[in-house]
């Protein structure tokens, strides 16, 4: 699986859902530029040393960023207070992607779990 996987389902997206995901995408390679991109369960997923980290999807009337783990979104719940959640998945709005220190944090709590830091 390739980047163009993930080009293909971002292309599919009206907008802003496409350039909300599409800066996501960015701010993601920009933390762990050595990512392997492609897709897990048919949306967006990252990968690094074999490990899914980070993930993405578009629904009706949210965007969700996937830890790919049950336990990170717990252990960030003071940073994440404004935003609604399950237990593997952190919603954001359509045309607004989360911070750039808060991706930072995801991603480094899940590469810590992953023991790649």
């Amino acid at each position: 699986m390739a980047a163009s996987e993930i080009d293909g389902y971002l292309r599919a997206l009206d907008e802003p859902k496409r350039s909300t995901l599409e800066e996501m995408r960015r701010r993601i390679l920009e933390i762990v530029p050595k990512s392997e991109q492609c897709l897990s369960y048919s949306v967006p997923a990252f990968k690094i040393q074999g490990k899914t980290f980070a993930g993405l999807a578009a629904f009706k009337n949210h965007l969700s960023y996937l830890p790919h783990s049950g336990s990170v979104l717990a252990q960030l719940q003071d940073e994440l207070g404004r935003y609604k959640q399950t237990k593997s998945a952190l919603h954001f709005a359509v045309d607004e992607p989360l911070p750039g220190h808060l991706v930072r944090s995801l991603i480094l709590v899940r590469l810590r779990e992953c023991g790649l830091l």
